[in-house]
């Protein structure tokens, strides 16, 4: 008669292993996510007029102006600068939470990891 459940006499052990790898990419990823979350991301656009920093969390932590891209009369140009700056930060902490996602799942990110 076949046993009840369809496993073979080795799973159980298979899938305490499974369990404590599963546990410990969990840890791993807690981790490297608290670790992203403290890195600083730097992007400087138009010859260094407007620098700014943000978080791996993604909070914007400092904007520095060259006083020279600070022109009354063209108000618009710095604000596109402030936002090219910050977009392309905020990218770059895309950038690196993918990088770092593909090396912890071994680029198998699109199975829900």
């Amino acid at each position: 008669m076949a046993k009840r459940g369809g496993f073979g006499g080795n799973m159980p052990g298979n899938m305490n292993n499974l369990l404590k790898q599963a546990q410990r990419m969990q840890r791993q990823m807690e981790e490297q996510q608290k670790e992203m979350e403290e890195k600083e991301f730097t992007s400087s656009v138009g010859g260094g007029a407007v620098e700014v920093i943000v978080t791996g969390s993604r909070e914007l932590k400092s904007v520095k102006l060259d006083p020279e891209a600070v022109d009354p009369d063209d108000v618009e140009m710095l604000q596109d600068l402030i936002i090219a700056a910050v977009n392309e930060a905020l990218k770059k902490v895309d950038e690196a939470q993918a990088a770092q996602m593909n090396k912890m799942t071994g680029g198998f990110g699109g199975l829900g990891f």
